[in-house]
């Protein structure tokens, strides 16, 4: 895929203070800066999904996290908490919450942009073998919106490139950005793990023994 630096020196911003709090001054420069080579690293060696993919972004935010923390070669449980504080920030948090997933009329939106995402997929068949598969099933729930993957360009790096072990790193993130949007992502099962699919089923966090 095509280095886009723009991600890694935005993130970087809001990833240094934790990193600081947490493992110092010296681990986190020497981290970052070890970082973002691996980071241009990846990406070249990562299949193209599409410029314009609208799931691109994904791949470019997911590597940042993965990269800096191979490259300060910190463990899974110590990073967790970096992310966290990460997604705590003030800025971070306003910029996720821009849905709500109560609202029947946002749930419908999401799904849309969703959607979209496999329309695109489907009108550039070059990348279909390479991108996200989306399999949606309305009948599945009577609440909320589900679908799944069979296959993840994030997986199929990590599993090849030696970062299966830091995956879960992004999985978490997927429930904390549909936490902050007034959701509950109820899962069984993701390919990181081990799983089949990476199942998604989305639903408004005020909503009573969903089904």
């Amino acid at each position: 895929m095509k280095y886009k630096g723009i991600y890694f020196n935005l993130f970087s911003l809001f990833l240094k203070k934790p990193m600081i709090k947490k493992f110092g001054k010296d681990k986190t420069k020497e981290s970052l800066q070890k970082g973002r080579i691996l980071y241009r690293e990846m990406l070249e060696s990562t299949e193209d999904v599409g410029e314009k993919n609208p799931m691109a972004h994904n791949i470019y935010s997911a590597y940042v996290f993965l990269a800096v923390c191979r490259a300060g070669n910190f463990s899974v449980e110590d990073f967790r908490e970096v992310i966290a504080a990460f997604m705590d920030n003030r800025i971070i948090r306003k910029a996720m919450s821009s849905i709500d997933f109560n609202k029947e009329t946002d749930m419908k939106k999401f799904a849309e942009r969703m959607h979209k995402a496999e329309e695109w997929a489907e009108a550039h068949p070059e990348y279909q073998d390479k991108t996200w598969d989306f399999h949606f099933d309305e009948k599945r729930h009577k609440d909320g919106f589900y679908y799944h993957f069979t296959r993840c360009p994030l997986e199929k790096f990590a599993r090849e490139n030696g970062y299966l072990d830091l995956l879960p790193l992004c999985c978490d993130i997927d429930h904390i950005t549909v936490e902050r949007n007034k959701g509950v992502l109820h899962r069984e099962q993701t390919l990181a793990t081990g799983g089949t699919i990476c199942d998604y089923w989305f639903v408004g966090n005020q909503t009573k023994n969903p089904r």
